[in-house]
């Protein structure tokens, strides 16, 4: 039987990565504090009582994945403060980052940061790559890591609750290669806690046995040339934006991706200058 390592947050970084690249992810007990997540719900929860469980997508196939029993808040930048200061910007992203991202590319970004709540009644979700919203031939080609992401306990995150399932080593894996159901891990976590996770590697919710809503957070950081699945500079209001720090507006793709030195574009221009510079000039 497999199983998936708890390190603290306060664990050395060191110890952090060699587990990601072992294990392809690992939990992180109290990346958040208490007061953290009880902040940042209260700062979500009126958004998320607007939304409906039956959520319409106008693709069916992704209305599917995340099933009917799901509310869930896109555009988290946008409306969380807590999201920005406190998770967007905590220095453990950075340095997982650093140091899986980086050799790919001059700069990376938030690819998507969204809430699910899963109710009672959801089922099974499809064990999947979170990498595999991009093309397999270019990911293959790449050589290397495009993506990261992590989910975070906001609530109660138990097996009998639909605790993420995560397949330790399936980074390693052939792509066509299934898991059989002793290799699969459930991510039992306390709130605060999270699974940080490669791009590659297998996972999916479970199924919530219980009456209770299991909350969790989504976040994923990509190549920086990458297309990302949440268009963050229509999500988050510019207005917000503007008031962020200059390392949260480069996040959600304000920054520019400078691969000259590398013998690449200079990609995510505006009348060729740099937007955080324009942001911070006030002239956009």
């Amino acid at each position: 039987m497999k199983t998936l390592k708890h390190l603290s947050v306060a664990a050395a970084v060191s110890d952090i990565i060699s587990e990601i690249e072992l294990s392809g992810g690992v939990i992180i007990d109290g990346l958040l504090s208490t007061e953290t997540v009880e902040q940042f719900n209260a700062e979500i929860n009126p958004f998320l009582e607007k939304k409906a469980i039956n959520h319409a997508h106008p693709n069916a196939a992704v209305e599917f994945f995340h099933g009917p029993q799901t509310k869930h808040l896109t555009g988290v930048a946008g409306v969380s403060d807590t999201f920005v200061n406190q998770v967007l910007l905590h220095p453990l992203y950075k340095a997982v980052g650093d140091e899986f991202l980086l050799p790919n590319c001059a700069e990376y970004i938030l690819n998507i940061a969204h809430v699910l709540d899963r109710g009672p009644g959801a089922g099974d979700q499809l064990i999947h790559r979170d990498q595999d919203v991009w093309p397999k031939k270019l990911t293959s080609a790449i050589g290397g890591h495009v993506q990261f992401a992590s989910l975070v306990a906001l609530s109660e995150y138990t097996a009998d609750m639909g605790a993420t399932r995560l397949v330790p080593g399936s980074h390693l894996w052939p792509g066509d290669r299934e898991p059989k159901p002793e290799e699969t891990v459930i991510a039992e976590m306390a709130p605060g806690s999270a699974v940080i996770y490669l791009g590659s590697t297998l996972h999916g919710a479970g199924p919530n046995k219980t009456d209770k809503v299991r909350r969790g957070m989504h976040t994923s950081f990509c190549l920086g040339w990458l297309r990302t699945e949440e268009n963050s500079y229509l999500s988050a209001p510019l207005e917000r934006v503007r008031k962020m720090p200059r390392r949260a507006q480069e996040l959600l793709g304000y920054g520019v991706h400078d691969g000259i030195a590398n013998g690449e574009g200079f990609l995510g221009a505006v009348d060729n200058g740099i937007p955080v510079d324009m942001i911070a000039a006030g002239t956009i």
